[in-house]
């Protein structure tokens, strides 16, 4: 049987793109990487935030195709049920799909003022008021969560799609500089430590392409 194939995007500047492939990782399904570049009209657009719909990344796996990145992770429980990337308990569960869905849909203002770079890093990075909100939701989110659930992911003892979806979160608030409790600064800390996103950092720093919009100046 062919492997699945997982199309992304950058993987410097790619955060929906990191989101489904450390699902995908995370649920252990093998697959191919398709990467398309960063210098593609379609990709930038949506890598600028300037584009409504979000393509990248795509998922196709015995000849279903999923593009969508919740959609993903559904898809994904489904086939892997076994890697839990759902709590079991019908009310975690519930509890991790709208802290997904929260991520899915909102923090706007933290997307285009600290855009994910994983090579960069700015300390003493300004960070505007509204961000500022967005990075307080994120932090009230991930301290109810591991105090909930007793940690050391968002929803227990390994990760879920809630840790793959707030992971570009964890590398935005490492490229900036940005100051966090101890219980955050810890978790941070733990999901840089899969072996995944070690992984994908490495692949990251191996990009010769730049796109100068998404490198802060200041």
């Amino acid at each position: 049987m062919a492997k699945a194939e997982l199309t992304i995007s950058s993987k410097n500047y790619g955060a929906w793109a990191l989101r489904g492939w450390l699902m995908a990782k995370l649920a252990g399904l093998e697959f191919v990487e398709r990467v398309v570049p960063p210098d593609d009209p379609a990709m930038k657009a949506e890598m600028l935030l300037l584009s409504s719909s979000i393509l990248v990344p795509s998922l196709l796996h015995n000849k279903v195709k999923v593009w969508d990145t919740l959609a993903i992770g559904e898809y994904l429980n489904e086939i892997k049920p076994k890697a839990g990337l759902l709590p079991a308990d019908v009310a975690a569960r519930a509890h991790c799909r709208a802290v997904c869905g929260e991520m899915h849909s909102g923090f706007s203002s933290l997307r285009a003022a600290l855009p994910m770079n994983l090579k960069g890093h700015f300390p003493n990075y300004k960070i505007w008021s509204r961000a500022q909100a967005d990075i307080d939701r994120i932090v009230d989110i991930w301290k109810e969560c591991l105090s909930v659930y007793g940690g050391p992911f968002l929803f227990g003892a390994h990760p879920t799609m809630a840790d793959a979806m707030y992971a570009p979160v964890v590398t935005r608030f490492l490229t900036y500089d940005v100051k966090l409790e101890p219980v955050c600064a810890a978790y941070c800390k733990r999901i840089m430590a899969l072996p995944a996103m070690q992984e994908w950092v490495a692949d990251a720093q191996q990009e010769p392409e730049e796109i100068d919009e998404l490198d802060a100046e200041f």
